[in-house]
């Protein structure tokens, strides 16, 4: 399937930022989209402004529990960091819309110190979100793009991970741990299933509020507040992926704002 109309597309971390611009961009341009994230308030009024704008069509009609939407947008609540709920968004596409052509793995979390501050249930936290969620997401999802004979995985980075600096070392790990996987299952994917990365830089989201140490988020939110580029910007690269033609991947995208060193 060329292009983006038509396309079910599934989104982890898609009540906010990144997520919720690639989801609007994507409904807007023809996508029927599966959203999840742990704020399910937040997803219900997404797939609400979603369906203001491309119509209501039907209800909620089927899902699994918590799970609604509206026409071309449904949801429900997911935890990254527990793989039966990362399945239940897989099936929640797969009941509502019949099939699963894109699986955008979003989510994940940037709990930010200094190693010496020895936080360690933190970075066992992103571990969890930003790996292992990640792995529950192939693991979902896989099966059905090799039932289909077609499939996309496009899974968020971050320039944390090209560029290694202080106080997001775990944050950064856990990235290029994502990295590996990604370009690993790349290689493994065959001809059918696509794979591509995207890493944003300073992205205007309230990402940077995740960091622990007072001195470095605010360093983090002053740099943001200067330079940081719309999550619009990364929800275009994303579509710009998706809608290439099935014999054409692209492989990794880095996208960061011009005054980003």
């Amino acid at each position: 399937m060329t292009g983006i109309q038509g396309k079910v597309v599934a989104i982890t971390g898609a009540s906010s930022g990144i997520g919720e611009a690639t989801a609007l961009l994507l409904a807007e341009r023809g996508a029927r989209v599966v959203l999840g994230a742990r704020r399910v308030d937040r997803l219900e009024a997404l797939a609400g402004r979603i369906a203001d704008v491309v119509g209501r069509g039907a209800g909620a009609g089927a899902g699994g529990a918590g799970a609604g939407g509206y026409g071309v947008a449904a949801f429900m609540q997911v935890d990254v960091r527990r793989r039966d709920d990362v399945a239940g968004l897989t099936a929640l596409a797969r009941e509502r819309f019949g099939r699963l052509d894109v699986l955008i793995s979003n989510a994940g979390v940037g709990l930010n110190s200094p190693l010496d501050d020895l936080r360690v249930a933190d970075w066992e936290e992103m571990l969890d979100s930003n790996v292992k969620g990640l792995l529950y997401g192939i693991a979902a999802a896989l099966p059905l793009f090799r039932a289909q004979g077609s499939g996309h995985f496009v899974n968020t980075l971050s320039t944390s991970g090209l560029r290694i600096v202080p106080n997001q070392v775990i944050y950064a790990a856990s990235k290029n741990a994502a990295r590996a996987i990604s370009e690993g299952l790349r290689q493994e994917a065959g001809e059918s299933i696509r794979v591509t990365t995207v890493s944003p830089g300073f992205i205007g989201t309230d990402f940077a509020a995740g960091t622990v140490d007072p001195a470095a988020r605010a360093e983090l939110l002053a740099r943001r507040d200067k330079i940081a580029i719309a999550p619009e910007a990364v929800a275009r690269a994303m579509a710009f992926a998706i809608e290439q033609p099935p014999d054409v991947d692209v492989n990794e995208i880095v996208i960061r704002p011009t005054a980003q060193a």
